[in-house]
């Protein structure tokens, strides 16, 4: 019997109103270091002056929404996946096909590139997550080569890399985040803590980086060591699911966007959130949010056809971006930060720059 750990004259109830009374110190101790908001500290920073962002590119060749996208390591190639169950590897230079892999379901949620440029993982309702090699011969196989990694009770949401093409870090529908060794298989670590779906994760950007953030369906932004399982942080301010979640270049900061029209960023070190990125006119949701390299911009990606390109330490709108014809899904900036790449329900992926 689970009360019998209980106390005499402690119950559900006096546990709960206690659980809630420290909950309110905690916030009273947080709001002990609240002196100054980011908007004001920054007011002695140069606004930025206009900039003109042009789609440079457009790749066409899915049959369906395309719905996540990342960039190989060497600044040129592009994974993405799409609705139809095709995965294709591209050329974002001269807009060519290089790969393309058929998934036994439709709805690929989730593909992330190997560091290592050599190898592709993605998954989405087979609750999989598949890694395929990268080779260049004529007639490749991929199928043949598929490995599968790891398995969810329900959908894979969110798949990345780690350092080395070794790991594997997924996130899922059946509300956990897991840790795999690609060779074996084998369940290295899971994260237990979400309420809900998980949709999100983006690793620290430190090499020694043991720490990851995630976002769900519990409005809930958390972030875990990657060592013990342990969610180190939690932060509950969005007032809607959190669609994409996304390191600031230091590692000291995270931003976030989410279907309550909103993105915002939380100071890690100061433990809580410093800015919201939302205007009136602004009543879709977010999908997804990346950083320039500087940090400077936040690129925000949202469900009204538009990426909004805002200024981070002032909390402006410093542009506003149209092209595509349908939501945008998803948005990377390429790891030289000279262009960013989108995607969209339009079927297509824009390169802008």
């Amino acid at each position: 019997m689970a009360t019998e750990g209980l106390k005499e004259n402690e119950t559900l109830a006096s546990l709960k109103t206690e659980a809630e009374s420290l909950k309110g110190k905690l916030e009273e101790e947080r709001a002990k270091l609240h002196d100054v908001e980011l908007h004001q500290v920054a007011e002695r920073v140069e606004a930025l002056g206009q900039f003109v962002m042009k789609t440079r590119r457009t790749l066409k060749g899915h049959g369906n929404k395309v719905l996540c996208m990342d960039w190989c390591k060497d600044k040129r190639r592009i994974v993405s996946s799409s609705q139809d169950g095709k995965v294709i590897v591209w050329d974002a230079f001269t807009t060519n096909k290089e790969h393309a892999v058929t998934m036994p379901c439709t709805w690929v949620m989730a593909c992330a590139y190997a560091p290592s440029g050599c190898a592709i993982a993605c998954g989405g309702l087979d609750n999989k997550c598949s890694v395929y090699p990268l080779t260049f011969e004529k007639n490749e196989n991929m199928a043949a080569k598929k490995k599968s990694v790891a398995m969810h009770t329900n959908y894979l949401s969110a798949c990345s890399f780690t350092n080395s093409d070794m790991q594997i870090l997924t996130a899922s529908g059946d509300g956990t985040c897991a840790l795999w060794d690609v060779e074996s298989g084998q369940l290295l670590q899971s994260f237990h803590g979400h309420g809900a779906d998980v949709l999100c994760l983006d690793l620290a950007p430190s090499e020694t980086g043991n720490t990851f953030v995630s976002g769900g369906c519990d409005k809930k932004a958390m972030v875990w060591d990657m060592r013990t399982g342990q969610c180190i942080q939690s932060f509950e301010t969005h007032e809607s699911d959190i669609n994409s979640v996304r390191y600031y270049p230091s590692g000291d900061a995270f931003a976030s966007g989410s279907d309550d029209a909103t993105c915002r960023l939380y100071d890690l070190r100061a433990d809580r959130e410093v800015a919201i990125y939302s205007k009136e006119s602004i009543i879709f949701g977010a999908s997804s949010v990346d950083f320039s390299l500087s940090g400077r911009l936040l690129f925000a990606g949202y469900n009204d056809y538009t990426i909004n390109v805002w200024d981070v330490l002032k909390g402006a709108r410093v542009s506003i971006l149209f092209g595509h014809e349908n939501r945008v899904s998803t948005l990377r900036v390429s790891p030289d930060g000279t262009a960013f790449c989108s995607g969209s329900w339009d079927h297509t992926l824009r390169i802008w720059a």
